[in-house]
């Protein structure tokens, strides 16, 4: 029986849970699809620490050349993470005849454009199912299983980190740092979690769901990011009231012709799927032509779950190696009709604004002129009770209104000397 040679780079929580699931289903993975999988050899800087698998001792190697050189290797297994040197790791591999698999999301939204182009030069492939959504299957899908649909939009919660933090503030009642402390206590946060909660993560993903919707790879540079951090519990209480979950939503939509590529908080009607989207869990929300509206949901994060995505890519390759075939991943087909990327300042949306003003005649007055001279209409408002010595939360739903304009109003009633603090605005998705 043919055998396909593995060599792992990365052997932690991940790379772990690859080789535990390739020992413990080889059988059943054998005969499901005629080849034996064999890891040849792991590399890791630490071959001494205990994971929840014990590998003969002799596979184990500090040093990635023993992988990237042996012939002997039929594909590699990227999972150490970081831009370098696992890109640079990554195109050794091809350029000796290797294909690629990755969990690497930020790898691929930064580098990922040319890594393709050198995989289809060399005849090779790279993919990357686990780097979106962990074990959900939606890179498949949106590549294999909605193969003849043009598409709207997709929009998702991809980090469980924000996510979890978001759904505590609402459930718990808590604050923003003691939501955060409880993920960290569970394991759901890293010690430095900025990139989870500044949204990059989620921005990292959407680069590789938009280029999979649209066939445009976006610059990462280009796309808005606003993370979580200054979403108070009060803001979240009021959402609540009105109807509403906070979520940080990544979002890529097709305007006429303009693309929108975004990452940030959004107020979303309870009644939609996506806001009863809690803990660590991730939903991904694609709109498209023939098959609708689909919502791919499961675990974001966990050792198996992602394992599992990165072994369903060992074997789609496996496959294409029998049967000879080569599916590049630049095979995507670009929307033509798609001219530009939509500044940030040309969104439109509804919003969630909260004032904290002066409690005295006139003030609401004074803060509903400000709007209406940059064109921005009221859809409702309310006014809190006094929160601390004479000021009050005022909070309004706005109809859809220009960001430019908007940020413009913001600034002008922020300099009236009846608003306390810098105004609150969270931009609503109409879904």
């Amino acid at each position: 029986m043919k055998r396909i040679n593995l060599g792992i780079i990365g052997f932690g929580n991940v790379g772990s849970g690859v080789v535990k699931i390739l020992r413990e289903k080889k059988a059943y993975l054998t005969q499901k699809i005629g080849l034996e999988i064999e890891v040849k050899k792991i590399c890791d800087k630490d071959i001494v620490s205990k994971r929840n698998i014990a590998v003969d001792k002799h596979i184990l190697t500090r040093d990635p050349r023993q992988i990237i050189d042996d012939p002997q290797i039929d594909i590699v297994v990227e999972l150490m993470g970081g831009i370098n040197p696992a890109g640079e790791f990554i195109s050794e591999a091809l350029k000796r005849g290797k294909n690629i698999v990755t969990a690497n999301k930020a790898l691929l939204a930064q580098k990922g454009k040319e890594l393709f182009v050198l995989a289809s030069d060399r005849g090779k492939n790279i993919y990357f199912e686990a780097s979106v959504g962990a074990g959900i299957p939606i890179i498949k899908s949106l590549r294999e299983g909605l193969v003849a649909n043009k598409f709207k939009g997709v929009m998702g919660i991809v980090n469980g980190t924000s996510n979890f933090v978001l759904s505590r503030m609402s459930q718990a009642n808590c604050t923003f740092k003691d939501a955060l402390a409880e993920a960290k206590l569970k394991g759901f946060a890293e010690k430095d979690p900025s990139l989870d909660i500044q949204g990059v993560d989620s921005a990292h993903k959407l680069v590789l769901l938009s280029y999979l919707c649209f066939g445009r790879f976006v610059d990462f540079k280009d796309i808005f990011i606003e993370g979580i951090s200054q979403i108070s519990q009060a803001d979240v209480n009021y959402a609540g009231e009105l109807g509403f979950e906070i979520k940080l939503l990544a979002i890529a939509k097709k305007e006429m012709d303009e693309l929108e590529v975004r990452v940030h908080p959004t107020l979303i009607p309870r009644k939609h799927l996506l806001a009863s989207v809690s803990g660590v869990f991730n939903a991904i929300y694609v709109s498209s032509d023939l098959a609708g509206d689909l919502l791919f949901y499961g675990p974001g994060a966990g050792q198996m779950s992602a394992a599992s995505a990165v072994v369903s890519d060992i074997v789609d390759l496996t496959q294409d190696i029998k049967a000879g075939l080569f599916r590049p991943t630049l095979n995507i087909v670009e929307d033509k009709s798609i001219k530009k990327l939509r500044r940030i300042d040309d969104f439109e949306s509804r919003h969630y604004i909260r004032f904290m003003a002066v409690d005295r005649p006139g003030v609401l007055a004074k803060i509903s002129g400000i709007l209406a001279k940059f064109g921005i209409s009221i859809a409702s408002v309310t006014q809190k009770e006094r929160s601390r010595a004479n000021f009050v939360p005022i909070v309004m739903i706005t109809h859809s209104a220009k960001e430019k304009n908007l940020r413009a109003a913001l600034d002008m009633i922020y300099r009236l000397d009846v608003v306390k603090e810098e105004p609150v605005a969270i931009r609503m998705e109409d879904l």
